[in-house]
């Protein structure tokens, strides 16, 4: 049953903006369960499926390639499909699965539309991280080490593919504004002083007690 005291934190973010980072931090933060990839796990396990097919199929991997039929490569031995599967029957599992660890305790999920998904549940918070250009160029390129130029297609690449999967599941908008609670420029205070922004705002979100300093 659902722990009506489960504080869920969903983080959306543009490539770059170091709203992983963030996330991070306000799990650590609030000590919550902390979810980005970790999903595909508890997905493949409720499924059947192996990890390996979820991140094939993850929301910024090849999602406009595969969104009206998917071929099963990796079907573990005791799953019962054998032909092919839909994007949405993934969808479903993995909903399931964000679903199922929401049940079980306070999270910060990144990504994968869990704000969509959770948006029934009581002491749930939108978030969505967003940065200026130039940032999220410079943060991509250490990352990834590649050039200017190989980061800017890099993030458009990404970022239609996130936009496109949010859009189609959630019939709103990635990145808008009146599809969550706050939006944060990660630029204007630096990543760290963002997260103690953003974590501030949770606590008089839900009526907290203030962090004390010393």
């Amino acid at each position: 049953m659902e722990d009506k005291k489960n504080l869920i934190i969903n983080i959306g973010r543009q490539i770059g903006s170091g709203g992983h980072i963030i996330a991070r931090q306000l799990a650590e933060e609030f000590g919550c369960r902390f979810y980005d990839k970790e999903i595909l796990n508890l997905a493949a396990k409720e499924s059947g499926f192996s990890e390996k097919f979820f991140e094939q199929h993850d929301e910024q991997r090849g999602f406009l390639r595969s969104l009206f039929h998917t071929h099963i490569p990796f079907v573990s031995d005791n799953n019962f499909y054998k032909n092919d599967l839909s994007q949405e029957s993934l969808f479903l599992f993995q909903s399931e699965a964000i679903g199922k660890a929401a049940d079980e305790g306070s999270c910060v999920f990144v990504g994968r539309a869990a704000d969509y998904i959770l948006r029934d549940r009581q002491n749930v918070v939108n978030i969505f991280v967003t940065a200026h250009i130039d940032r999220r160029i410079q943060r991509v390129c250490k990352r990834q080490g590649i050039d200017r130029a190989a980061a800017r297609k890099f993030i458009k690449e990404k970022e239609e593919e996130r936009a496109a999967f949010y859009n189609y599941y959630t019939g709103k908008r990635w990145g808008h504004s009146e599809s969550y609670d706050l939006c944060i420029d990660s630029s204007v205070l630096g990543v760290e002083e963002t997260g103690v922004f953003v974590a501030d705002f949770i606590r008089r979100r839900f009526g907290m007690t203030p962090k004390t300093t010393i």
